[in-house]
């Protein structure tokens, strides 16, 4: 049973709030925010308390999503509902930001009296809600398929008259052309990866998804054909190609396989808003050379400063880049200030001291390519025992254009065919979840 739900941005701004039992009073928020920030480190506990009331939040666009509940409630119950609002709302105002959240505030307060009643949930299907809710969203971009800024993000290499700018697939489900048929499958995959200091592989682990969302006039039949060769488990793989080969595998409800076996096709009706059709998992092993590596060298010099030393490989592809690169190193603790030699001027490096963190960003990586960087840490009482508290490298990243298993979308069908003709956009992305090099 949920008492209360609340919107927040990083500073603890108040965007949306809504009681729905009247139980507790409004202060919990100030209460929530004072917890937060209270906690060490970027990732504090989901569910926390204070006195008799229970704070559930998920951090997602940058906004903190909270319920306050109470002791009997289940916690997962709860994580699964403000997930489902996430996507619904992403659904309903096409992004989740700040802003965007702002400028629909009043679409947000109709979905949230349709979806909660007295606390108790109802339902978080777009269908379902399409027919009660009259509010129009309030776009933060205005969308134009004039708008190519942002065309490296899809996935296809084609002419750039045929490829969907960057804000495309995220209009909400209610501004589309009348009577077009538009559809996005996005192909994501995120990355676990524990690298050795011999440099050998100790851990992989890929998860990843494949989501629809549709802009659709009426509800079709909608196929997805997947690599010939693609096989489930360690059983042989099929076809003559390139094997593309994964453990584990599940599919949404909707998903009908009687295809699936003997063409590898996925066939749906899919729902207006946002869905994911196929999860499937990668462990142990990776089917190509891992996207990153990092050759460290870790000394003190003769002034009695930390000098760290990072030459960073990149294993991609020759023509894929990954963008928002950024390596973090943990240094040792009285760490006072960073003097940097950087391989090129669009970099950059940052020492947070309260984290003890150094922070290298580079904008963009192409595959193949090598950049270095050399650090000069100020240490008071810096000793060889303090070179030990430099702790393992982590990578975050993106690649768009690019999975690691190597999956791919075939073809994507309606049937029946429309009378006017769809736009399909087909993206993929691979992006860390947790990528760590040990030193």
């Amino acid at each position: 049973m949920i008492c209360q739900f609340f919107i927040l941005s990083s500073k603890g701004d108040h965007l949306i709030y809504k009681d729905f039992r009247g139980e507790n009073s409004s202060d919990v928020v100030r209460v929530f925010y004072e917890k937060v920030t209270a906690l060490p480190g970027d990732q504090p506990p989901v569910v926390m308390n204070h006195k008799d009331v229970y704070f559930v939040h998920v951090k997602q666009g940058g906004l903190f999503w909270v319920v306050t509940t109470n002791s009997a409630s289940s916690p997962f119950t709860i994580i699964d509902f403000i997930n489902k609002l996430c996507s619904l709302v992403k659904d309903y105002c096409g992004t989740l930001s700040e802003r965007s959240v702002q400028l629909n505030f009043a679409l947000i307060y109709e979905l949230l009296d349709e979806v909660v009643d007295y606390g108790y949930i109802q339902t978080t299907s777009c269908d379902v809600l399409k027919n009660f809710i009259q509010t129009e969203a309030v776009s933060s971009r205005s969308f134009s398929l004039f708008d190519l800024s942002n065309v490296a993000l899809f996935g296809a290499e084609t002419q750039q008259s045929k490829v969907a700018p960057s804000s495309a697939a995220t209009r909400p489900i209610h501004q589309r052309e009348q009577g077009k048929s538009e559809i996005f499958v996005d192909v994501v995959e995120r990355l676990t990866v524990v690298i050795g200091a011999n440099g050998m592989l100790m851990k992989v682990d890929v998860e990843g998804e494949i989501r629809v969302k549709c802009y659709t006039p009426r509800c079709s039949e909608m196929r997805i054909g997947l690599n010939e060769e693609f096989s489930i488990g360690r059983s042989q793989l099929r076809g003559y190609g390139a094997g593309v080969r994964v453990d584990e595998c599940s599919f949404h409800q909707n998903v009908k396989l009687d295809e699936f076996e003997s063409n590898r096709i996925l066939k749906l009706c899919p729902s207006q808003g946002e869905q994911t059709v196929m999860q499937y998992q990668l462990r142990e092993e990776l089917p190509c050379a891992a996207p990153f590596r990092l050759f460290p060298t870790v000394e003190r010099d003769a002034s009695g400063r930390l000098l760290m030393y990072l030459k960073l490989r990149c294993d991609l592809p020759p023509k894929i880049a990954a963008i928002n690169v950024e390596a973090s190193v943990h240094v040792p603790k009285g760490s006072v200030s960073l003097s940097q030699e950087l391989s090129s001027p669009d970099q950059s490096a940052e020492l947070k001291p309260q984290s003890r963190v150094v922070v290298w960003s580079i904008p963009k990586v192409n595959g193949g390519t090598q950049l270095s960087a050399l650090f000069k840490v100020d240490v008071p009482g810096l000793c060889s025992s303090s070179l030990l508290e430099v702790a393992p490298v982590g990578l975050s990243f993106e690649v768009p254009k690019w999975t690691c298993s190597g999956l791919q979308v075939r073809f994507l069908r309606l049937s029946p065919v429309q009378p006017s003709p769809g736009e399909r956009w087909v993206r993929y992305i691979t992006h860390s979840d947790s990528y760590t090099i040990r030193i």
